[in-house]
């Protein structure tokens, strides 16, 4: 392999995950019923406490690609204090990162009757991260001061924060993660800043036509990164349908970047491209459990493999906080 391919390759991997290089990535396990995974405000937010379980992996086939494990339960103390917790494994390449939060959330109802969904929840998520970097497998030979040829690992705090609108079919939460600036003793500074902060938007109204057991729930997600300005959109569309011992969804989301990374395949013209996928869903509960499929299609022109992006969401809900409140409300209800 040249040089030039090298760096490409290299530069390529990076511009992909660059805004999710700390904490828990961002991947589209908000649309399997996990949106607390992405909110810390929706921690006990549901009428039910609720277990759920993530593995994704990346690039199939290709060794050391990209694979995240969560588990994560969240659930409601009282009437207005919402609890829960979130372990992590992540890897990518040489680098892994693991990790544990604990969140309180608070949920305020705001409507004149407990059987209509009118809450404003606010959420705080602090967690400890040890990331690790394995620089045994390094050629020594060829020098760069940089590399120590061990394997250096660094623990440091975080907190994520935010809050949350849910009003009958619609919903809207706002969430800061990695607040605070954290210096990585393991990385430069001249290779990654101490100020990872990450802003997530996102809204979603749910529809359902009269007479049917059909509903539909176009959302939206917006994540921006503070210091490097990357930014990604998220469109989605979701149908669920109702059966008598649960319901079935399934949807299609697709994502694309504002900034592109720059190439060249020649080494005379430079090139940009912006990240793209496409990515159907699909899942359903009954009675008690919950089961989700999510395959990611990279439709960039050049990449180092199109497919091979598969993830598994398991849950159970555990019990019952409250009844049901009066709304089409997946998230909630």
């Amino acid at each position: 392999m040249s040089l030039k391919k090298s760096y490409f390759l290299i530069a390529l991997f990076f511009a992909q995950y660059a805004i999710a290089q700390e904490g828990i990535p961002v991947y589209l396990d908000y649309l399997q019923d996990n949106l607390y995974l992405l909110h810390p405000s929706m921690a006990g937010a549901s009428q039910t406490t609720k277990l759920r379980g993530t593995a994704r992996g990346q690039w199939a086939g290709v060794d050391d690609a990209p694979a995240l494990q969560t588990v994560s339960m969240n659930g409601r103390v009282g009437e207005k204090i919402g609890v829960g917790g979130i372990l992590f494994n992540d890897r990518n390449g040489y680098f892994s990162q693991q990790g544990a939060y604990a969140t309180f959330a608070y949920h305020l109802m705001l409507g004149r009757s407990f059987a209509d969904l009118n809450q404003l929840s606010f959420g705080i998520s602090a967690g400890i991260i040890q990331g690790k970097l394995d620089e045994t497998n390094f050629d020594l030979t060829d020098f760069d001061p940089v590399i120590s040829g061990i394997e250096q690992s660094d623990s440091y705090l975080n907190v994520d924060f935010g809050m949350s609108y849910n009003f009958l079919d619609f919903s809207a939460h706002f969430t800061v993660k990695n607040a605070i600036p954290a210096k990585r003793d393991i990385f430069s500074e001249n290779f990654e800043p101490n100020n990872q902060r990450r802003y997530i938007v996102s809204m979603a109204y749910a529809v359902t036509p009269n007479y049917t057991d059909w509903s539909f729930e176009p959302s939206v997600m917006f994540q921006a990164t503070e210091q490097t300005g990357e930014a990604t959109l998220d469109v989605n569309a979701k149908a669920y349908y109702k059966l008598d011992w649960g319901r079935l969804w399934g949807g299609l989301s697709y994502r694309r970047s504002f900034d592109g990374a720059e190439f060249t395949t020649n080494g005379e013209t430079v090139d940009v491209q912006k990240l793209q996928y496409v990515t159907p869903f699909i899942g359903g509960m009954y009675d008690r459990f919950i089961f989700g499929y999510t395959y990611s299609y990279q439709s960039n022109s050049v990449v180092l493999t199109n497919g091979g992006f598969h993830q598994i969401t398991l849950g159970l809900n555990l019990g019952v906080n409250k009844d049901p409140y009066d709304c089409n409300c997946p998230a909630i209800n």
